[in-house]
């Protein structure tokens, strides 16, 4: 691990000024003299120790007052700033009682004691998850290197990797909660340093490896996400998230779905279908949308959706499981729902 400076920002202004690179910038070398957020530090500090992330500065943002607040209201939705901790989230009954994929996504996220550190900027911000792309011995396309190990037939280890969008890179995106964010349609709250304020989509926010290998999210250098906005669900909402891991105890997620239905009766007349742990990005899919919408929700259609979702799968050599995996866990959210 690098020598840094560490500066306690006081203010989201404070901490723009300090800061000249974004993580995905730093790890191409881009800058001499870098300084990068951090506020739980849960992926922040796995990029340092592992000597991939040498910044010169790191700037706390963690105390830096209302970004730490939950707000609910009937008519215009949810918000929670960047800096609420996922044991915040999980434990806030207005999630529960609204928003329940995410209430799902929450507590099956990480362990109990990585909730109360990990925040929701932080989260939904993190780098892929791949043991190539996070290992300091091998130069990946994503890194600025010439291959992709994980792809090589015979010797990569691809289990865990993308089935759906994989071409240039095969990495996914290990943010459960970014899931059931994008089915209820949220959008993320971004300042920049000039004091201007934008809100895009969850859609927008990520960025798929065939737009920019360099890039999972739109964040800019001197940018920082401020808070992340829900719509106010309709009586008529319904959802369900399931999460699908190897292990019981804290495991990274091999598939997962959030699903949230506009419903009359036992119909669906809108649906907002997104898969995790399936492409580089969270990956919202309007081949099983279509597939639902407008059907009565029941064994034959949830079937029939979910097979639709997986009809662009491309599995590499080691990951055909998550297919019927994705399948079933397709399903079994739909029908949850009716």
């Amino acid at each position: 691990m690098n020598k840094f400076s560490w500066y306690e920002a006081k203010s989201v202004e404070d901490a723009l000024e300090q800061v000249n690179s974004t993580v995905s910038e730093e790890l191409y070398q881009a800058t001499d003299k870098a300084a990068v957020f951090k506020s739980g530090g849960i992926d922040v500090f796995d990029w340092v120790k592992e000597g991939l992330l040498k910044p010169q500065k790191i700037v706390n943002i963690r105390n830096i007052p209302d970004l730490d607040k939950i707000s609910y209201d009937p008519k215009k939705g949810m918000s929670i700033g960047s800096n609420v901790t996922l044991a915040e989230i999980a434990s806030n009954p207005e999630t529960k009682n609204h928003y329940w994929a995410l209430h799902q996504a929450v507590n099956h996220a990480a362990t109990p004691q990585l909730r109360n550190m990990s925040t929701l900027g932080g989260n939904i911000a993190q780098r892929n998850r791949c043991w190539y792309f996070r290992s300091a011995d091998h130069d990946c396309f994503r890194k600025g290197g010439a291959r992709c190990f994980a792809r090589q037939s015979e010797t990569g280890e691809n289990e865990n990797h993308a089935i759906i969008d994989n071409g240039s890179c095969v990495s996914v995106h290990a943010s459960s909660i970014a899931t059931a964010l994008m089915a209820f349609n949220a959008s993320v709250v971004i300042i920049n340093g000039k004091g201007e304020k934008k809100e895009v989509t969850m859609d927008d926010f990520f960025v798929t490896a065939g737009k920019d290998i360099a890039m999972e999210n739109i964040l800019q250098a001197k940018e920082i996400i401020t808070e992340i906005i829900l719509p106010a669900p309709t009586k008529n909402t319904k959802s369900a998230y399931i999460k699908q891991v190897a292990r019981e105890s804290y495991d990274w997620s091999l598939g997962d779905v959030a699903v949230v239905f506009e419903v009359s009766g036992n119909t669906c007349r809108s649906a907002s279908i997104v898969l995790g742990a399936a492409a580089p990005v969270p990956y919202r899919s309007m081949e099983a949308q279509q597939a639902i919408e407008n059907k009565t929700i029941n064994s034959e259609n949830a079937f029939a959706a979910a097979e639709a979702a997986m009809k662009i799968a491309r599995p590499l050599a080691k990951n055909g499981y998550k297919v019927p995996l994705f399948i079933a866990t397709l399903k079994q959210a739909i029908l949850e729902i009716s």
